[in-house]
C-alpha cells in the first residue's frame, strides 16, 4: 500500500515548468520542460511506519505463539534504510532539483542526469534498496524460499527501467508514477495475498 500511495503522492505534488535550455544544446530551442514530482518525507515517514507495523506483527505473532521470533535483522536494517533515505533527502533538498544541462550532486559525487550510470544509480538507491533489501533479510529470517522468489522478481522489476509509453501514458501527465509504483505495488499486494492465503488454509489443517 505504501508503494501505490507513491502514485497519489506523485499526482498531488506534480509540477510541470519551462526554464530555459543548457546553452550546450541549441537546438532544444529557447525553453526545455522541467517535470517534478514527489513528496521529501513520504518515504521516510512511511518507510518507519511500515517497518514499526511489520514488527509489532512479528512480536504479536510470536506472542500469541508462544515462541520467540528472529525478526530483529529485519528491524535493524529497517531503522538503518530509514536513517539512509532520510539523510538522502535532506541532501537532495538542500541540493535542489538540478536544471537541465547541470549535473546531479549525489552525497558530493556528480553525476550527468541523462546517463544510464546515473538512472540505474537512481533505481537501486530507491525502492530496490529501501524494501528490496529489507525483504531479502525477511526470506532470510524466514527461511522462506517463497518470499526469496517474490523479492527476486521485485527487484529485477525495480532495477529494469520502466517507461510510461506502454502504458500510454506521457511524462508530462501527473499520472506519469503510475508504472513505476504500480507495477511493483500491485506484485507486493498479490505476494501478501498469497501468503495470507497460505497461512489460513494451514490454521484450518491445523484445527
Amino acid at each position: 500500500m505504501l508503494t501505490l500511495g507513491g502514485i497519489l503522492v506523485g499526482h498531488f505534488t506534480f509540477k510541470i515548468e519551462t526554464v530555459p535550455c543548457p546553452a550546450t544544446d541549441p537546438a532544444a530551442g529557447t525553453g526545455c520542460t522541467l517535470v517534478t514530482q514527489g513528496s521529501p518525507v513520504y518515504w521516510p515517514i512511511g518507510l518507519a511506519l511500515a517497518y514499526t507495523a511489520t514488527a509489532f506483527f512479528y512480536i504479536r505473532r510470536s506472542r500469541n505463539r508462544g515462541v520467540g521470533t528472529p525478526v530483529r535483522p529485519y528491524i535493524l536494517t529497517g531503522i538503518a534504510l530509514v536513517g539512509l533515505v532520510t539523510a538522502t533527502e535532506i541532501w537532495s533538498i538542500r541540493h535542489g532539483m538540478p536544471q537541465p544541462g547541470e549535473q546531479l550532486d549525489f552525497w558530493g559525487l556528480h553525476f550527468d542526469t541523462a546517463s544510464g550510470v546515473t538512472r540505474f544509480l537512481e533505481r537501486i538507491t530507491g525502492n530496490a534498496t529501501a524494501v528490496g533489501l529489507p525483504l531479502l533479510v525477511l526470506s532470510w529470517v524466514e527461511r522462506s524460499r517463497t518470499l526469496l522468489l517474490l523479492t527476486a522478481v521485485y527487484l529485477a522489476i525495480e532495477l529494469v527501467p520502466l517507461t510510461t509509453g506502454w502504458a500510454g501514458i506521457p511524462f508530462t501527465s501527473s499520472w506519469s508514477a503510475v508504472p513505476r509504483f504500480g507495477v511493483p505495488g500491485v506484485l507486493l499486494l498479490l505476494g501478501a495475498l498469497g501468503f495470507a492465503l497460505a497461512e489460513l488454509s494451514r490454521q484450518r489443517d491445523a484445527s
